[in-house]
């Protein structure tokens, strides 16, 4: 089971909380995400950046490096890997 916890990457990828922790959720039981996270997750970068407010635009890159550095690889990547987590953890 993927299990991580907010504290000891909050200052080292300094995110949004609200970010951080539905990043923390998707990899461990499928948690909710708005749709640019799951732009995100599904590796659609028109439709994440199209998507993001100004703060996540900023901050794109750190949300990436989370993602690819921390998340399990089978949850992310493109649109059938994010479907199968989901479907995975239903």
């Amino acid at each position: 089971m993927f299990d991580l916890t907010p504290e000891p990457y909050a200052s080292f990828y300094r995110l949004n909380p609200v970010i951080l922790d539905a990043l923390i959720r998707w990899g461990q039981e499928a948690g909710y995400l708005g749709d640019f996270l799951t732009a995100v997750l599904e590796n659609n970068l028109m439709e994440a950046v199209g998507r993001a407010d100004d703060i996540n635009r900023e901050h794109l890159h750190t949300i990436c490096m989370f993602v690819h550095n921390e998340l399990p690889a089978n949850c992310h990547g493109s649109p059938a890997k994010v479907l199968a987590w989901k479907k995975l953890h239903a």
